[in-house]
């Protein structure tokens, strides 16, 4: 129990006493390096406030994928992320932590969520020789599988081959100086995993506007675990948060999965309290493109410290949250009316 007599050092000291003597709790994550070295980090969090963690690894249908080369669209929404949920669901694990971008649009009710500080969420060019996108050489071999990625390269250099692309981050990377010249990932894996010197460029985010909510994390907990949430509840970045619900209910209104031909970008402007979200849709073979942008304020609370960071009670931040949804649902039903459904479901 805290002690406002102590200092907090003191009292985080004296939090790990107690919970030593409970069983840890179990934070579910994939096996890959990526998910563990993002899911080492929520982990770090949570033990840094008196909770004793332990890892708890759930293998997916995903996982299997990029093993066997299978297209992550075959497979389906949530390839990555419903064997999670049911474990956490199921009381196999205490806390998840996925890749935001690669859950269902839809908010699961069993589960509350935070989102930690988001990395850079560009794209990045890995490439032989150090060119960027727009100086290599035409015909030269570029590997990416995801819809958004292809279609929009295709309309900058069409004169590009753009070659299927599956696997790990690592093993994508193996594939530079074999039989590409060049793969497009994210930043954000590439900078988890201490590779970021490996990027000859990351790209300007309306050059190539990446995935919506690339770059950050949701962490879940039951409902009804109140140790779990009372470990994980400060590590929500409200910005970060926003934004991210902001870029996926974009998806959302377009009822797009997260395989679909869809990207979308946030930017915080106004000393930190006006959004700017906007999201394309584009065809695969690059002969169309829809891009729409809205801006809204938001009034962020006093209660938030410089570091995005705060105490917010639950429906105090629900209500920002539905902000932040109304102005992504605006930019997708924007897109809708300007024929975006038409080229989605082309794909």
């Amino acid at each position: 129990m805290t002690n406002p007599q102590h200092t907090p050092e003191e009292n985080a000291s004296a939090q790990r006493s107690e919970n030593a003597a409970e069983k840890p709790l179990l934070l579910g994550t994939r096996g890959s390096l990526l998910a563990t070295t993002q899911s080492g980090h929520v982990k770090e969090a949570v033990e840094a406030r008196g909770e004793s963690v332990e890892f708890h690894i759930v293998h997916t249908p995903g996982d299997a994928s990029q093993a066997s080369q299978i297209p992550v669209a075959a497979i389906g929404v949530g390839v990555f992320t419903e064997t999670l949920r049911t474990a956490l669901h199921d009381g196999e694990c205490d806390i998840a932590v996925h890749s935001f971008k690669d859950l269902p649009t839809a908010p699961d009710p069993r589960f509350r969520t935070v989102v930690p500080k988001r990395v850079d969420p560009r794209e990045v060019l890995v490439s032989r020789d150090g060119s960027g996108l727009m100086d290599l050489p035409a015909g030269a071999k570029v590997g990416t599988s995801a819809p958004r990625r292809v279609s929009q390269v295709r309309a900058l250099r069409p004169d590009l081959e753009l070659v299927p692309l599956r696997g790990n981050v690592g093993t994508r990377m193996d594939r530079v100086n074999q039989d590409l010249d060049a793969v497009i990932l994210a930043r954000a894996g590439l900078e988890r995993i201490g590779q970021l010197e490996r990027a000859a460029e990351s790209i300007d985010p309306m050059v190539l506007i990446p995935a919506p909510a690339q770059g950050a994390l949701s962490v879940e907990v039951r409902c009804d675990d109140q140790r779990a949430w009372t470990a994980v509840r400060a590590l929500d970045h409200l910005p970060s948060h926003i934004a991210a619900v902001a870029e996926r209910a974009v998806l959302a209104t377009l009822e797009a999965g997260c395989s679909a031909p869809v990207a979308v970008r946030s930017e915080w402007t106004g000393d930190g309290q006006q959004l700017t979200v906007t999201g394309g849709v584009f065809a695969v073979d690059g002969s169309q493109q829809l891009v729409e942008s809205r801006t809204e304020i938001f009034d962020l609370p006093a209660e938030m410290d410089a570091d995005g960071h705060h105490n917010l009670d639950h429906e105090a931040r629900e209500r920002i949250l539905v902000h932040a949804r109304a102005l992504g649902s605006e930019v997708g039903r924007t897109l809708i009316d300007r024929g975006a459904a038409r080229i989605v479901a082309a794909t």
